[in-house]
């Protein structure tokens, strides 16, 4: 999640490494300046790489926009590959297996190059968040139901109790006053924000947290937990 979060087996890793590979989202990108801290920090370029262009308006075919979206990053990330050869590294924020594209880009890439590749586990964001707030994320005996923030309302209304909730472009809580909530931005970088609470209570709150978050960093990147009241 941060440079300190780096563990002693992708250190290694790191500093044996020609380069990492790294999209580039344009001017004041906060996560580009993050894996150029972490690259710089074991001694290794990085090598930013223009992000292609996201339909990020809401599309009604919401996994054919990714699927091209992917597409496009794949072209970059190969065209870059190819000229340069060596051993590259990528640099997942939180989690390569939770809600992130890295994995399938890579795969991707195996069946367009002669590579292999390996996937080193780190710090993840519900890890962080669970350890920041000194809680389980679940209650006793009971499940916690991965999702997004896209997806919320449709799994509240499926009975989902004890949501962690990811890929939150913005808070929408309404109906949802009398829930409890664990909230983390940034987490593990100088902009983290930290807010806990019955939802009603907090969500002036939560709203200036997040803006500080954004206003500090340039970006927001939260992650929170719901639990329905007992």
């Amino acid at each position: 999640m941060g440079p300190q979060h780096v563990t002693p087996e992708v250190a290694d890793v790191l500093r044996a490494c020609d380069y990492v590979v790294a999209a580039d989202k344009g001017d004041n990108d906060g996560l580009l300046a993050a894996r150029r801290v972490v690259a710089g920090a074991y001694g290794v370029e990085l090598v930013a790489v223009t992000d292609p262009e996201r339909d990020r308006s809401d599309p009604v075919d919401y996994p054919a926009a990714v699927r091209e979206w992917h597409e496009a990053r794949v072209a970059a990330y190969e065209t870059v590959l190819r000229e340069r050869g060596g051993e590259a590294a990528f640099l997942v924020w939180g989690d390569p297996s939770l809600y992130d594209s890295t994995i399938r880009i890579v795969e991707e890439l195996a069946t367009r190059l002669p590579l292999d590749y390996d996937v080193l586990p780190g710090i993840s964001a519900p890890q962080l968040l669970a350890a920041r707030h000194r809680i389980v994320l679940h209650p006793v005996g009971a499940p916690v139901h991965i999702t997004t923030a896209r997806r919320l309302r449709d799994d509240v209304s499926a009975g989902q109790t004890n949501l962690l909730v990811m890929l939150t472009s913005s808070l929408d809580l309404a109906g949802l006053e009398d829930w409890t909530i664990w909230w983390g931005a940034n987490l593990g970088t100088p902009s983290e924000e930290l807010v806990a609470g019955r939802v009603g209570e907090v969500l002036s709150e939560l709203g200036a947290a997040r803006a500080r978050a954004k206003e500090s960093a340039g970006w927001v990147m939260d992650v929170h937990l719901l639990r329905a009241p007992a």
